[in-house]
């Protein structure tokens, strides 16, 4: 009960903390610069979170057939769709799938 109790905490300040900048920002329109940066911010997620699954705890690369083609999947989607909330999504089930089957 304690561990659940942590991770419903943890979770509810995590959220209040984003919250925070939704609700005080709200009346504010954001700068065109700004708004050009923030172009960049999933690209630049995307890239960490593809470097932290292809890197093992020594820093070496570790890459096998689930990860590959996730990587392909994830590519073709977001360049048909141009939308990569669906490209992570259909890469992380293809990742999955193939990473259930070949263990």
């Amino acid at each position: 009960m304690t561990v659940l109790l942590t991770i419903a905490v943890v979770g509810f300040l995590g959220y209040c903390m984003r919250a925070v900048f939704i609700v005080s920002l709200a009346k504010h329109a954001f700068p065109p610069l700004a708004l050009r940066v923030l172009e960049y911010v999933a690209p630049a997620v995307m890239g960490a979170l593809v470097m932290t699954m292809l890197t093992g705890a020594e820093g070496t690369l570790v890459i096998g057939v689930p990860e590959v083609a996730g990587l392909v999947v994830a590519a073709g989607v977001v360049v048909r769709t141009r939308n990569v909330g669906i490209g992570l999504i259909s890469a992380m089930a293809v990742f999955w799938i193939l990473g259930s089957v070949i263990s």
